[in-house]
């Protein structure tokens, strides 16, 4: 398996009173791709969020391929190599599909004014290959034709897909894919599915939150349940979905 390129111990984030997420512990080995299921509440998202950055653990810790990461802001764990998507896209509506995944490009020398000074080579040549990236990502999740539009333009499926290009500008070790299928045509799913394989395929680790079962059991191996807070359940998606308190789980309130 090797050093886990993600390894949460622990983790706790309390929300006022209530522990969204109560000591759960997660270890991803590289190439690994691995469900995140469980009823509504469960605190997947946050665990998430905890995971990328975006919320400060209450206790525990997280670490990036060995590194104490739990103090570090989301762009530090982004340059360690951990990107994620959120499951709600909110891509910038008036700029063009291909400026929304420039967005994601990482830090460059023409971010720093007197660099256009002092560096204008070094400058033009980063922009240019930031540019053909870009290009190359929307090409990758089929939104070419689109690059000119307005990001307002696209359907919910192509906003995943935008972002999914937009994460990938900064070319992660690891992928945190937040409900991928929701709100995706079933044409579409199949292409987010078959995207989803291919960048495991290059050997990126992915921990992907769905509730669309059917798309677990076709792209993951391992899945971790959670509910209240708490690993549930774990294995693989068959032995999982026959597991009396998994079921017991999605059939209660999800607490």
């Amino acid at each position: 398996m090797g050093q886990a390129i993600i390894e949460a111990d622990g983790l706790v984030r309390t929300f006022g009173g209530a522990r969204a997420v109560d000591g759960m512990s997660l270890a991803l080995a590289p190439g690994e791709m691995v469900g995140l299921i469980g009823p509504n509440g469960a605190g997947k998202t946050t665990l998430f969020n905890l995971l990328a950055g975006t919320v400060r653990a209450t206790a525990g810790t997280v670490r990036i391929a060995g590194t104490d990461v739990t103090r570090e802001a989301p762009e530090r764990r982004i340059a360690r190599g951990v990107g994620r998507t959120f499951q709600i896209p909110r891509p910038f509506a008036e700029m063009t599909v291909l400026e929304n995944v420039l967005t994601g490009a990482p830090s460059q020398s023409g971010e720093r004014p007197l660099a256009n000074f002092l560096r204008p080579g070094r400058v033009a040549a980063e922009e240019r290959a930031a540019l053909d990236r870009a290009r190359g990502l929307l090409d990758f999740v089929t939104l070419s034709r689109l690059e000119d539009e307005p990001a307002r333009v696209l359907s919910g499926g192509q906003r995943k897909l935008l972002e999914l290009a937009r994460v990938l500008m900064a070319d992660p070790k690891a992928i945190l894919l937040d409900e991928p299928a929701a709100g995706v045509n079933p044409t579409l799913l199949e292409l987010v599915i078959d995207r989803i394989r291919t960048l495991n395929a290059e050997g990126r680790t992915v921990l992907l939150i769905e509730h669309n079962m059917d798309m677990v059991a076709r792209l993951c191996s391992r899945v971790v349940v959670m509910a209240a807070g708490r690993r549930l359940a774990e294995g693989n998606p068959a032995d999982v979905a026959r597991d009396p308190a998994v079921i017991a789980a999605y059939l209660g309130d999800g607490a």
